[in-house]
């Protein structure tokens, strides 16, 4: 995985997680729901750099 990407995922992440947070705050179940879809599309970006890492070697 090339480190752009990783810190690509990692600001996705972060970003779902403060999306997440202020759907909390403010009461909107909406924003909290897409933060949370926000974090696991960056898991799942991540684990599939990882098994192309692992093919890679």
């Amino acid at each position: 995985m090339s480190a752009e990407d990783k810190i690509k995922n990692a600001a996705q992440s972060v970003a779902g997680k403060a999306k997440e947070a202020a759907g909390k705050l403010t009461g909107d179940e909406q924003q909290e729901a897409e933060g949370r879809a926000d974090q696991a599309g960056a898991d799942l970006k991540q684990a599939g750099e990882k098994v192309k890492d692992a093919f890679k070697k």
